[in-house]
């Protein structure tokens, strides 16, 4: 496929601009914010974060979503640009969440000619966000409705709580380019390669999707399952998320939608094993170690440890999203599950985790009661399978315990062989 890259005259003259073709009168408008860092004040994005917005210069004039205010000069450079002097016929809001609509009464009071297109909660929630006189500029659409512009069509398929009840995703039948909102996002900003078949995504873009996923929509499986559904029959050719790189290769985009549907369905990704540690003075961090080792002496691969005190909550959802089997290896502390491994479980929780072979090994000088509350936590969560017995710690691990943690390592081991 070849790419042109066109340079725009706006208005009499050069007009500085970065936005991109995807094909023929398809463009891509936005651009990347480096200095964030905390996606929704909460995810770490070392990174940065990419904010995409789309536009069709058909018969009549469309722009998909607009973007964050971190990024409004480039957005707006970019939108003026490709419009080249033309008006806005119709701005189509996917997804209400200000990093896609802070700029959105910017636009519309540069354009207000446009028609915004959205459906009945979209226009709801945009007056909670917004005081714009949008009577009589406004299209309501309902599930499977349809605007003609020209050589295009658009179909809009509602795609409740993916991850907002408002969110619906807009089908482009003429180029089966699905403009799918947050769904198939990732973390990370765009380097110049805006098409995910320019760099290796597989390798250094997957776990930042994956990450995204399981933390921004992965409480919503069912919803994102129902999703997966309605676009099965749609053949896409292109799709365009509201964060990360355009795919435009069938093979790579029916590989991703593979991803998700495994995420979505809290299938475990790889026949892996993880072990998530909260320590306090190291002892129960040792006891973790021995059995990961034991666990490579049976040629157990791809083993992963993971302290939950120091490792962000997002990776460790990511990563559990990802594997078949988790081994907690807790401290009490206070009577309690220790604080940072609570969090972490019920973070599990709160994602709706299930579908899980689980392993405890608890520690506790006076009190051992983190492995009984850690199974009060897991017994409110799906599917999720005990994996022989619970090694009980006093203090540290001692010689005569060893066997039970090569026992350990052949119950995980048999686990990850069914």
């Amino acid at each position: 496929m070849v790419i042109t890259i066109i340079n725009f005259h706006f208005k009499g003259g050069n007009f500085m601009h970065q936005a991109r073709q995807i094909i023929d009168d398809i463009y891509y408008i936005g651009a990347s914010d480096r200095r964030l860092n905390l996606f929704e004040n909460i995810h770490p994005v070392p990174d940065g974060m990419s904010y995409n917005s789309y536009v069709v210069l058909d018969e009549k004039t469309v722009l998909l979503d607009t973007v964050d205010k971190a990024i409004s000069k480039v957005f707006l450079e970019n939108l003026d640009a490709v419009l080249n002097g033309r008006k806005l016929d119709y701005i189509v809001i996917n997804h209400m969440e200000p990093d896609h609509t802070a700029t959105l009464a910017e636009v519309f009071f540069r354009h207000p000619e446009a028609t915004l297109v959205g459906n009945t909660k979209t226009f709801s929630m945009m007056k909670q966000f917004f005081d714009m006189p949008i009577d009589g500029h406004t299209l309501v659409v309902k599930e499977g409705d349809t605007l003609n512009t020209g050589k295009h069509t658009f179909s809009f398929h509602l795609a409740s709580m993916v991850h907002w009840p408002e969110v619906m995703v807009t089908f482009d039948t003429t180029y089966k380019a699905l403009f799918s909102a947050d769904a198939f996002g990732t973390f990370g900003a765009l380097n110049g390669n805006i098409f995910s078949d320019e760099f290796n995504f597989e390798t250094e873009w997957l776990s930042e999707a994956r990450r995204y996923y399981t933390n921004i929509v992965g409480k919503y499986g069912v919803q994102t399952q129902a999703l997966l559904k309605k676009a099965a029959p749609l053949n896409i050719e292109y799709l365009c998320p509201l964060h990360g790189p355009v795919w435009r290769d069938k093979e790579k985009i029916a590989w991703f939608i593979d991803k998700y549907s495994k995420w979505s369905s809290y299938t475990p990704e790889d026949n892996d094993v993880v072990i998530f540690y909260g320590s306090i003075y190291g002892n129960t961090e040792d006891a973790a170690n021995f059995l990961a080792n034991e666990l490579g002496k049976r040629d157990v691969r791809n083993i992963k440890v993971f302290d939950v005190s120091t490792k962000d909550p997002s990776y460790l959802i990511g990563e559990a999203f990802r594997a078949k089997v988790f081994v907690f290896a807790c401290s009490t502390y206070n009577a309690e599950i220790f604080p940072k491994m609570e969090d972490f479980l019920l973070e599990l929780k709160g994602h709706n985790m299930q579908n899980r072979d689980v392993a405890i090994l608890e520690n506790g000088s006076w009190a051992l009661l983190a492995g009984k509350k850690i199974k009060e936590i897991l017994s409110t969560m799906k599917n999720i399978n005990l994996i022989g017995d619970s090694i009980a710690i006093k203090s540290a691990l001692k010689e005569e315990q060893l066997s039970s943690i090569e026992k350990m390592a052949e119950d995980i081991k048999e686990a990850l062989e069914k």
